[in-house]
């Protein structure tokens, strides 16, 4: 999906300005000025990462591959996938007016989730929106999904991983047999899950989406947005899974700056797959 602005009815113009004036920096580009380029890709280590941006005044085009996409306006935030996975950029950013944004950088971002949580949350939400809308589109095409571009999601860490376990306890802690179903599609989700051992394969109406191994986390779009399931789970191997409600969730987004993180970067990365589908 390209990185357009997140209007809709999950976003929250007040809660993403006190987010980025929490942290963020203020910077203005003349009109005509590209403020990132398609494809390009952020350095973190050389202290170039990708950032993303609130417009303050002025108008951001949107373009990919030279074609218009979408337009940006005061209020909206942009280039927000690329800031989080740190994957190369989905469109370009070009000043269509004199423009003023306030830009966070990987760092700055994680700063303002320890203050201002909620917006993890709503980025979830927002980008949980753009993930269903695709996956709505894969489950309607007719068309095979082809192996080799299978997603291989990145895993949680394995140090976060271990202090989840140790704060959820070994009740939250389910096994399951190859063969078994895990969560079904169209079922109302109660938990979100870690995959500790194993593999999990990931099915919508019935085509492989996902393989999941050990760090890698799903279910969460149930427990943001409280809808339905739209993909099926099960285990391809034996498996051994760290089970989250949706109270201990909504707890560790707010209190774990590193939960809220890692979480928000496998929500992008899986939307950004799903819609190049």
């Amino acid at each position: 999906m390209i990185e357009s602005g997140s209007a809709g009815s999950s976003y929250n113009t007040s809660t993403a300005m006190e987010f980025f004036r929490f942290a963020g920096k203020h910077r203005t580009f003349a009109k005509g000025k590209k403020i990132f380029s398609e494809d390009q890709r952020g350095i973190p280590f050389l202290l170039m990462p990708n950032r993303m941006y609130l417009l303050l005044d002025g108008e951001v085009g949107i373009f990919a591959r030279d074609k218009p996409v979408g337009t940006i306006h005061p209020g909206q935030i942009f280039g927000e996938m690329a800031s989080i996975d740190q994957g190369p950029r989905t469109g370009t950013a070009l000043a269509r007016t004199a423009c003023r944004v306030i830009s966070l950088d990987d760092r700055q971002m994680r700063a303002a989730l320890g203050k201002y949580p909620e917006f993890a949350l709503m980025l979830l939400s927002v980008m949980i929106g753009r993930l269903r809308q695709s996956i709505g589109r894969i489950a309607s095409s007719d068309a095979p999904l082809v192996r080799t571009r299978w997603m291989q999601p990145a895993p949680l860490r394995k140090d976060l991983i271990e202090d989840l376990g140790r704060v959820l306890g070994s009740e939250a802690h389910i096994s399951y047999e190859t063969g078994d179903t895990i969560v079904r599609e169209g079922q109302v989700g109660v938990l979100m899950y870690v995959v500790l051992k194993g593999k999990v394969a990931i099915r919508v109406a019935g085509k492989l989406v996902e393989n999941l191994g050990p760090g890698c986390a799903f279910g969460e779009m149930a427990l943001v947005d409280r809808t339905p399931r739209l993909a099926s789970a099960v285990a391809d191997s034996n498996c051994k899974l760290l089970a989250i409600n949706r109270a201990a969730f909504l707890n560790l987004v707010k209190h774990s700056r590193r939960f809220a993180a890692s979480l928000l970067a496998a929500v992008s990365a899986r939307a950004r797959y799903a819609a190049s589908r």
